[in-house]
């Protein structure tokens, strides 16, 4: 049988079933060597039908016909459409694979929304610290229990789980500090992630806290402004880092004095959100805005 010809039969058996009203499920994706997390978008080009049920093959669902999907972990899954005309249905499965990320990431869910962040691999003492941590579920149901806006909003005091109000926070942590890992490359940019940490003059080798963290919400920043921190603390800003000041603020009076570890990357505005909350003369939220849960993205 020639070529030509199985394709003219099998056009031919395919026309028969269109024409007979059966409904026929298909789709294709986005997907092509994603790594998580990332957002699938599955194109439906299913025919006769008005009704679509999907399964991601990660426990959630969609309804639409033609939906977008984010996947935050890496392998494989499943990916089921069903259709329906409303007297006959049409089912169809396909593999859809996920690849590990390539940065070390993390999701902060909290109470007032979730944010995405990356874990540097320049500072490792910081990361693997705070991963173990993580692992522990240390930060769950923590308070940001320091906000002040313009500047950052802090939280990884445990004693600040179930704290009444009024309650004085901010000294809790383990009972060990981190190495500074203090670095002319990395700043205090917007969504930065930094060590908390006790002043200079208890603590000259400018150690973190074992488990206390902020991270940056800033304000604007100007050229001068780092010209004149480069020549009081003798280092120069990248190129990179510039440009992000400029446009996204920060607050670079803390460079060379904190350890940067970590970048928001998705959920900015979760950060303008907890900044702008109502505080209390010391600075604590008056509704408290919690940690609900940290997951290693793998």
């Amino acid at each position: 049988m020639s070529l030509i010809y199985r394709i003219l039969v099998y056009l031919f058996f395919w026309i028969l079933a269109m024409s007979c009203g059966t409904p026929k499920a298909v789709f294709s994706t986005t997907a092509s060597e994603s790594s998580a997390p990332t957002t699938i978008s599955f194109h439906n080009a299913s025919l006769k039908a008005t009704q679509y049920w999907w399964d991601f093959g990660d426990g959630n669902t969609s309804a639409e016909k033609s939906p977008k999907h984010v996947y935050m972990n890496s392998g494989r899954y499943k990916v089921s459409l069903k259709i329906s005309d409303g007297s006959k249905t049409s089912f169809v499965n396909n593999d859809l694979f996920v690849n590990p990320p390539e940065k070390c990431l993390i999701v902060l869910e909290t109470s007032a929304g979730t944010m995405i962040v990356h874990l540097f691999d320049g500072t490792p003492l910081h990361r693997d610290n705070f991963l173990k941590l993580i692992e522990e579920q240390y930060y769950n149901n923590l308070l940001f229990h320091r906000v002040i806006k313009g500047f950052m909003i802090q939280s990884g005091d445990p004693n600040s789980k179930n704290a009444p109000k009024g309650k004085e926070l901010g000294t809790g942590g383990p009972s060990y500090n981190i190495k500074n890992e203090i670095s002319d490359t990395l700043f205090h940019v917007k969504g930065a992630l930094a060590a908390a940490r006790t002043p200079d003059e208890v603590n000259p080798k400018k150690g973190s806290s074992g488990s206390q963290f902020y991270i940056v919400h800033g304000k604007s920043v100007t050229e001068s402004q780092l010209e004149k921190n480069e020549l009081e603390k003798n280092f120069r800003y990248t190129d990179e880092a510039r440009k992000k000041y400029i446009q996204n603020g920060g607050f670079p009076d803390l460079d060379m004095n904190y350890t940067v570890f970590g970048q928001v990357i998705s959920g900015m505005e979760v950060i303008d959100k907890i900044a702008s909350t109502e505080t209390d003369k010391r600075d604590r939220p008056l509704s408290d805005i919690k940690i609900l849960n940290i997951q290693v993205i793998k």
